[in-house]
């Protein structure tokens, strides 16, 4: 099995319903699908995997090497017993908002960052727009539905993840296996060094590296909203002991004042109400339970919600 790949130029020709229904597809079986000719400059996506690249080595490295990961699985390794490191990631990671304190000393940084930003939240809007119109919603209800209203209260938040070579990649993992809180995510992966998977049918499944695409996957706000028709996916990322895995992942969740439940169009499509499975509640509840329980089963956290 490979994950979905969908050339998302073709929703403006002659075959945009058989594009819609490989979004469709992407979204109900998957909850993973890769973009490609999405309408972000090649000359861009170049710029930020230099910057992002340059990045780690002036201003992430040193620390990394001096960090608790590198050292509690140095520790581990010292034992020679095969006891995993079950709680910690092999992970060097940083979020980039609007409004947070951005490095200044990678040169194009900033400027790069916040041009690719811009062009990923445009992205994201239209893949929404995309996941209304299959679900017969009016459109932009998605957006609405995580801004809290008419305005733009949603957060948009990318985080810059680099996986740095591994020497024990038995004993720990990248990203411990999860499912996304939020909304749509779209990630922009290494293409030459790869460790993402995800989980279909049982099986963890590799999301291939592929020039210059952006792997689209679904968040657990998604799910509800599609009243589950739209799955979130557990997915991980194995260490591994060669090359430096670049991630940007950009995340656009719902504001954490929105109230968030399944569209009242798809309870009544479906003639049925609104079941246990999807409860009513505020975002940043969600996020206060999610945070506790991010690499637990998703089930439990929409209950915690409820009883909130």
């Amino acid at each position: 099995m490979a994950i979905p790949v969908i050339d998302f130029s073709k929703l403006n020709g002659e075959e945009r319903a058989k594009t819609m229904a490989q979004i469709a597809n992407g979204c109900e079986e998957w909850g993973f699908f890769q973009l490609i000719n999405h309408g972000i400059p090649e000359e861009l996506l170049e710029r930020v995997k230099k910057v992002a690249s340059e990045f780690y080595k002036l201003e992430r490295e040193e620390n990394f090497k001096k960090s608790t990961s590198v050292k509690l699985l140095s520790d581990l390794a010292e034992k020679k017993d095969s006891e995993k490191q079950e709680y910690v990631d092999w992970e060097d990671v940083i979020t980039l908002l609007d409004d947070n304190e951005w490095p200044e000393k990678t040169p194009g940084f900033r400027e790069t960052m916040a041009e690719y930003r811009c062009e990923l939240k445009k992205l994201a809007e239209r893949v929404m727009e995309v996941m209304d119109e299959n679900l017969e919603l009016p459109k932009g209800y998605i957006k609405k539905a995580l801004n809290g209203g008419d305005g733009e209260g949603a957060f948009f938040g990318t985080k810059v993840s680099h996986y740095p070579p591994c020497p024990h990649p038995e004993l720990v993992k990248g990203l411990r296996a999860h499912t996304d809180a939020g909304g749509v995510i779209l990630l922009f992966q290494d293409d030459k060094v790869g460790g993402l998977q995800m989980l279909k049918d049982g099986q963890w499944i590799d999301v291939q590296p592929l020039p210059n695409a952006i792997v689209i996957n679904t968040g657990d706000q998604i799910e509800v909203l599609s009243n589950g028709r739209y799955k979130s996916c557990w997915h991980r990322v194995l260490a591994t002991p060669d090359g430096n895995r670049r991630s940007i992942a950009s995340f656009y969740n719902p504001s954490f004042k929105a109230t968030i439940y399944p569209a009242p169009q798809l309870v009544e499509k479906q003639d049925q109400q609104v079941d246990d499975t999807y409860p009513k509640f505020v975002f940043g509840d969600y996020m206060s339970v999610y945070a506790e329980q991010k690499f637990l089963p998703k089930e439990p956290r929409f209950r915690a919600v409820r009883a909130m």
